[in-house]
């Protein structure tokens, strides 16, 4: 089964702690899709991954730039993996009806909005019962991650 990684937002938010997840997926040499709410929020967060870190560049495209299979990091609003991704990130409450097309999954959600928690925790119990193996990651006062459950 799929592993499933939850990431409680509680001090970064998305679009500061997205782009350091995805530089580790990078660093082990995996390929990632990013689903995002909606196309409109595909594009802002692919602008700002140009430009999240001074000294840093995360490759990265979209729709818009075509060429998937090329692509290390792919952002739609699509369930979609034209770039060979094993690793799916979604945001925004965007959800998969194919987990097992990954080796894993991190679903990263805001603390502070609770339709997005309550969503969180119904996911929690739909995807144990189906057998995946779930961690639970919330924020330290500092940013980094902390394993809970």
């Amino acid at each position: 089964m799929t592993e499933v990684r939850f990431y409680h937002l509680t001090r970064k938010r998305l679009e500061e702690a997205l782009p350091e997840l995805l530089e580790k997926c990078l660093e082990r040499g995996w390929r990632a899709v990013v689903m995002a709410g909606s196309e409109e929020r595909v594009e802002a967060l692919a602008q700002h991954l140009w430009t999240w870190r001074e000294r840093s560049f995360l490759p990265h495209g979209t729709a818009r730039d075509g060429e998937a299979e090329h692509q290390p990091v792919w952002l739609t609003a699509a369930d979609e993996a034209p770039n060979g991704a094993t690793v799916l990130f979604l945001t925004d409450g965007a959800e998969s009806r194919d987990l097992e097309r990954y080796q894993l999954v991190c679903t990263l959600f805001d603390g502070k909005d609770e339709t997005a928690v309550t969503a969180a925790r119904g996911h929690w119990r739909t995807w144990k019962e189906a057998g995946h193996s779930l961690t639970y990651y919330q924020q330290t006062p500092t940013g980094g991650w902390e394993r809970k459950a």
